[in-house]
């Protein structure tokens, strides 16, 4: 049962705050994906592309920063080490944060030479239509907080890797019907983009039900885990179920009231425009 409990060993039951790890492997993937970001931009620009607006860029590099800072540090130790519902609070951050300011930061032309390619062009369109990328995030996301699943990563670091990147490629297929920066994988329209989310909220709320509700602990390596503040390793299950269904429900209907304004907003100006034509014509 006690899965890694080797793992968990190295932190002796002791939190320090002053501590701040890093780890090189998530350093590298960041210093690698701007540096890509940079060079693409580059590269492109020099062909007669525009130039990116300071609001994408930003998005971008909050982007890379909020990967950085749920993959290193506080959050990091505390979900790997001693809590269930920082882990929540952590795939959280890099599904519903992380991942939609990636594509808001990345413009269409940064991606279009890619679909050159017939074969990816085929694939993208596959992967971003919305019933597949509904159904692909959501599956993910299932599969990886079953138990064995759940377990295995937490007990070896490489599949723990693998968890994470899997969230973070599913996550950018979910909200790409939404954000979508390409005209050739389109986004859904206003109405369509509201139905999706409010769809896309059920199943993480069905999940977060199966955890909190759940009888007997989940999660070995937290039944485990050194006690750091007054959970029970069953509190903190709760507590994490709990963070996934009510923020993480939140965050969708968020969204969907965004949008909702967006839809207002346009089909006002689009109701002007029509009244501007008809008084010139």
């Amino acid at each position: 049962m006690l899965l890694s409990l080797a793992v968990l060993l190295h932190t002796n039951g002791a939190w320090d705050w002053d501590e701040f790890s890093v780890h090189p492997s998530t350093v590298i993937g960041l210093v690698a994906l701007g540096a890509l970001y940079a060079w693409r931009a580059r590269v492109e620009q020099r062909r007669g592309a525009p130039a990116i607006g300071r609001s994408k860029v930003g998005a971008f590099v909050t982007g890379l920063f909020a990967m950085f800072f749920s993959l290193n540090g506080w959050l990091h130790d505390l979900s790997d080490s001693y809590l269930f519902s920082a882990h929540m609070v952590q795939h959280l951050v890099l599904a519903l944060v992380v991942s939609p300011l990636l594509i808001m930061g990345t413009p269409g032309w940064m991606l279009r030479p890619a679909l050159r390619s017939p074969v990816v062009t085929k694939l993208a369109r596959a992967v971003t239509r919305p019933i597949a990328a509904f159904a692909i995030f959501n599956v993910v996301v299932a599969a990886w907080h079953l138990p064995v699943l759940y377990n295995a990563a937490m007990a070896n670091h490489d599949i723990h890797i693998l968890q994470h990147l899997m969230f973070l490629v599913a996550s950018v297929l979910m909200w790409w019907p939404v954000l979508s920066p390409l005209p050739e994988l389109p986004r859904l329209s206003y109405p369509l983009q509201m139905l999706y989310l409010f769809l896309m909220s059920i199943p993480m709320q069905i999940i977060s039900i199966y955890i909190t509700y759940a009888d007997q602990t989940l999660y070995p390596a937290y039944a485990a885990a050194p006690r750091i503040w007054a959970l029970s390793p069953m509190e903190d299950q709760l507590v994490g179920g709990l963070i996934m269904w009510i923020p993480g429900g939140l965050y969708f209907f968020g969204v969907i009231s965004v949008i909702f304004f967006k839809w207002q907003s346009h089909g006002a100006l689009d109701t002007a425009e029509s009244a501007q034509v008809h008084v010139r014509a």
